[in-house]
């Protein structure tokens, strides 16, 4: 059965002490990067950064790895697929903004979180979009 559902994310690094660090968001027990479903017509790297700016307030995103990305497997009854990029954010603070439609932010809680603090909190699935990123910082920096 094709996924007929996309949702589009960042997987967003910035760098402390010249090492990288991921934000990671919090929704109940489970740990996701940045995103959400892609609006009828809408591009999903523009999806990606409205994303990013809705469940975190940060603007500004660098993709200076290029719009590559990667999809995870399907999910949600094999029906969803979620679409990562990898962009540097490089100044902001991070926070967790009221969403209109909850009237309470959309998540829990954030974290800037090194890889292997980030690869202790992801399920499979996502675990295998971090690699993915870190294979690119590692080949392209």
């Amino acid at each position: 059965m094709q996924p007929h559902a996309l949702s589009s994310g960042v997987v967003v690094v910035r760098y402390f002490d010249s090492k990288p660090k991921y934000l990671l968001l919090r929704a109940y027990d489970y740990w996701d990067f940045p995103k959400g479903m892609v609006d009828a017509g809408e591009e999903p790297v523009a999806a990606a950064i409205r994303e990013v700016e809705e469940e975190t307030g940060l603007t500004g995103l660098n993709f200076r790895w290029g719009h590559a990305f990667q999809e995870t497997e399907p999910y949600g009854n094999k029906n969803k697929v979620a679409r990562y990029y990898i962009a540097e954010s490089k100044k902001g603070d991070a926070h967790l903004p009221v969403s209109a439609e909850l009237g309470k932010p959309e998540h829990d809680e954030f974290r800037w979180m090194s890889y292997d603090e980030a690869k202790e909190l992801l399920v499979p699935r996502v675990r295998a979009i971090l690699d993915w990123a870190r294979t690119i910082f590692t080949n392209k920096c």
